[in-house]
């Protein structure tokens, strides 16, 4: 089965990672970095963490509060639904594109988790 894969590149301001499903869309994305080293301590922690993140979702009239790790769900000033993924440390991680349903949006969350073990790669 084919694995997605987390993808290393530079930006005007400093280097970010994009997390790829296998059919190359890009499922979270970080902020940007000011070094490879702290972009791939990045990569560790969604790693670490996704597979182990409860779910909240903020959309819900009074949501239950979970621990860290965790991905929030919650809708955007555009009206589209987006996660966040959340490390221990309550520092966000990762953040996704919008989604038009809320069934895509989990898919999304579910395809961070199968796809968090995958390879790196430098662009």
């Amino acid at each position: 089965m084919a694995m997605g894969k987390f993808v290393i590149r530079s930006t005007n301001t400093g280097i970010k990672f994009d997390l790829k499903a296998a059919n190359r869309e890009v499922i979270l994305s970080s902020e940007v970095y000011k070094s490879l080293k702290s972009c791939k301590n990045g990569i560790a922690s969604v790693a670490a963490n996704a597979p182990i993140a409860a779910i909240e979702d903020q959309t819900a009239e009074g949501f239950k509060k979970e621990k860290n790790p965790k991905f929030e769900i919650y809708t955007d000033k555009a009206g589209e639904i987006r996660f966040r993924l959340k490390a221990k440390n309550g520092q966000i991680i990762g953040v996704s594109e919008g989604y038009k349903s809320m069934r895509s949006c989990k898919n999304g969350i579910e395809s961070v988790i199968k796809n968090s073990a995958g390879p790196t790669e430098q662009e």
